[in-house]
C-alpha cells in the first residue's frame, strides 16, 4: 500500500472505523509482536504488550502527525516505550517462561527444543550488549525481515547509514557470541 493508501486508511482509524483499525492490527501485529518478544523473551508478556501497542496507538491516533515516516516506526516507538516499562516492572520479578512446543507436547524433540532455546537465549542476550540503534536494526532486518530501505524509513536514517549500522551491529554481536564461546 502506497503513503497515499496508509494516510486514508489512518484518517479511517481516526474516525474509530473499526475495518480501518482491524486493518491496522491485521497489517502490523505480528512484526510489532516479534519485535517486542526477541527483546523479552516471554510469550505471553510479548502478546499482552503487543495488545498494549495497539491500545496507546488508537488512544494517541487523534494526535498522530504524518511526518513521511511510516506509520509503522510509531508502532515501534510504542512497542520500545512498552518494552521499557516492561523491564522497569520486572526488576523485583524475574521469570522462565515454559517454551509452549514442549508444553503442548508437538512431537518436537526436547533436545532439539533445548538447543533452540539456548541458541534464542544466547542471541538475546547479545542483543542487550550492543546500542539500542544496533538492537533496532537487527530486530527490524533480522527478525521482522524489513528491507534495508523499509528499515531507514522507520528510522528515519539514511539508507546507507542503516547499512553501515547493520554492519556494525553484526560486527559487535560477533564479538560478543565469540567472547561468550571462548
Amino acid at each position: 500500500m502506497g503513503q497515499n493508501g496508509e494516510r486514508d486508511l489512518i484518517e479511517r482509524a481516526r474516525a474509530l472505523e473499526a475495518e480501518a483499525l482491524n486493518e491496522l492490527y491485521r497489517r502490523y501485529a505480528d512484526a510489532v509482536f516479534r519485535y517486542i518478544f526477541y527483546r523479552i523473551n516471554d510469550t505471553a508478556a510479548a502478546e499482552d504488550l503487543t495488545g498494549d501497542v495497539f491500545v496507546k496507538a488508537i488512544e494517541g491516533l487523534p494526535s498522530y502527525q504524518v511526518t513521511g515516516k511510516p506509520f509503522e516506526a510509531w508502532l515501534y516507538s510504542i512497542a520500545h516505550a512498552r518494552v521499557i516499562d516492561y523491564y522497569r516492572r520486572q526488576q523485583v520479578r524475574r521469570t522462565t517462561p515454559l517454551n509452549e512446543a514442549l508444553a503442548a507436547g508437538d512431537g518436537t524433540n526436547p533436545d532439539t527444543l533445548v538447543v533452540q532455546r539456548d541458541d534464542v537465549r544466547r542471541v538475546q542476550a547479545a542483543l542487550k550488549q550492543i546500542t539500542e540503534e544496533q538492537q533496532q536494526v537487527v530486530l527490524l532486518r533480522f527478525i521482522n525481515g524489513h528491507s534495508l530501505l523499509e528499515v531507514a524509513e522507520i528510522l528515519g536514517r539514511s539508507e546507507g547509514a542503516i547499512k553501515a549500522l547493520q554492519h556494525r551491529a553484526l560486527a559487535a554481536l560477533r564479538r560478543v557470541l565469540e567472547h561468550k564461546d571462548g
